[in-house]
Order: structure tokens, then sequence, then C-alpha cells
């Protein structure tokens, strides 16, 4: 990144930990960030990558110019209410990562129309590939979209959405489908096990067939995806009758199906929180 600010994520939690551990991968100086949880000991995992730590959120954010919300919904009004309290959100941007929570509803828990970004990331960042989804209103300057874009951009891609129900989608399609393709990778290294092949030649088999593919797409991004599957599918053949079985038990509408209800889930937390 061109320029780096200091940064607090309040919450120490799975999605935390891979947007920090990525950033640090990076290169961006360890000296600039801090967690902040009240349980210590889940701050333990922080101290190998040499970023501040602190049981104190007010700690945090006084250190931070960027503060990453990274609470679960249902604990995010009273933290950030008591953060208003204490009279620490001036002059600070911040970002949530927690579905279900609108711009709207961050800012009034903070007491304030202050700036803040929703970002939707998935849990790849922790490798560098991760994919995040980010909106922001008319009270975000553009050099904090900047920021926080780039910020992201360490550990992944960033797609902008212009309208912040959009982020629902994005969960659908990236925050939540990495778990999508563990379930269908579960299944065939089930199967594989159920043919007889040890464990180790089923795991081998379908992550690196599921890495080769991936890769596959992309490094064809001028194709097509039915393309790239029309090439692999020889007609009468093994694969064709395979694919013809996912596409008889309805696979396409399985999936948006499933997709819908994660859109729908998120929509329900809207209310909830």
């Amino acid at each position: 990144m061109k320029k780096t600010k200091k940064i607090t994520f309040i919450g120490a939690g799975n999605m935390a930990r891979s947007i920090i551990k990525g950033l640090v991968n990076a290169g961006y100086p360890a000296s600039e960030i801090m967690a902040c949880n009240r349980t210590a000991e889940k701050l333990a995992f922080f101290s190998q990558l040499g970023i501040n730590t602190s049981t104190d959120n007010d700690q945090g954010v006084a250190f931070a110019d960027v503060v990453v919300l990274a609470v679960k919904p249902q604990f995010m009004q009273a933290m950030c209410e008591s953060l208003a309290q204490h009279g620490k959100c001036t002059d600070k941007v911040f970002v949530s990562i927690a579905a279900g929570l609108t711009v709207a509803r961050l800012q009034a828990f903070l007491g304030c129309p202050c700036p803040v970004i929703r970002v939707m990331p998935n849990t790849p960042s922790l490798i560098g590939r991760g994919v995040s989804g980010l909106y922001a209103n008319d009270d975000v300057s553009d050099s904090d979209k900047t920021f926080v874009a780039e910020m992201m951009n360490a550990v992944g891609t960033t797609i902008w959405v212009p309208e912040e129900s959009q982020i629902n989608g994005v969960i659908a399609a990236a925050g939540s489908s990495p778990a999508y393709f563990f379930l269908f990778l579960e299944a065939m290294e089930q199967e594989a096990l159920n043919m007889g092949f040890d464990k180790n030649a089923a795991r081998a088999m379908v992550e690196n067939a599921m890495l080769g593919a991936a890769e596959m797409v992309c490094h064809n991004s001028d194709l097509e995806l039915s393309e790239l599957r029309a090439q692999v599918t020889s007609k009468g053949g093994t694969t064709a009758k395979a694919i013809e079985h996912f596409q008889q038990q309805g696979l396409s509408e399985l999936v948006q199906n499933a997709m819908r209800a994660a859109v729908t889930r998120a929509q329900e937390m809207e209310k909830t929180f």
C-alpha cells in the first residue's frame, strides 16, 4: 500500500485473523495494526504476528485512524454504544465486516454520522486470495474509500457495489461460498473413500482437481464457464454421464436456492439487529 494508517480490529474471530494475517503477509507494518478483545487468551494468536494487542476497546480506538468492527452482529450495538459513550468515535473511519447491519444502523449505534464502510470479505483473505464486496455512502470521502479498498486488496480482490442491498448478494456469491466448495469437496472425498482409496489419496485427488479447475478458470477469463465445462465433457463419455446426473438432480436450481437462502437470512438479520 502507498500509504499506511493505524488500523484497529475490535474482535479477534476468524475473519479478523484472516485479514490481519493477510495484511502482515502482504508487508503492511505490524506496528500500525492493533487487535482488541476483552478475552486476553483470544489475542494470543496475534503475538506471532508482532502486532499490538489490547483488552481495552477504548485504547484500540484511540490508537486507530481506521477501526474495523469485527464482533458478531448480536454484540455490535452494545460495543458501539460503549465507544460512543466514551467519546471515541470522532475523526475515525469505521469498517464493518458484520452481516445484517446497515450503515445507518451502525451510525445510530455510534451516535454520529461518522464515515462507515461495509466490507464483506471471505476467509481466503488469510492466504491473499480473498474477495471482498465494499459499500460506502456519501459520508465517506474518496480518500477513505481508496485506503479501505487498498487495505482489502492486500488480501485479495475487491468489488464496490453501488447499492447497499447488494452486499447481501456478495455474502451469497463470495462471503459464504468457500463453504459451498468445501461441502462439495467433502462429498467427493467421501465417495473416493467409499471406492477404496485411502484418506491421503482421496484428499489429494479432490483438492488438486479443484485447484486445477480454479486455475483454468482464472487463466481463461475470456471463456465462458460453460465452454470450459464443455471442453472436458466428451459426448457419451464418463464426464458427460456425471454432468447429466447433476442436471437431472437439479444442481443449478439447488445452488440458486441456496444462494437465495443466504440472501434471505442476511435480510432477516437486518431486521433482527
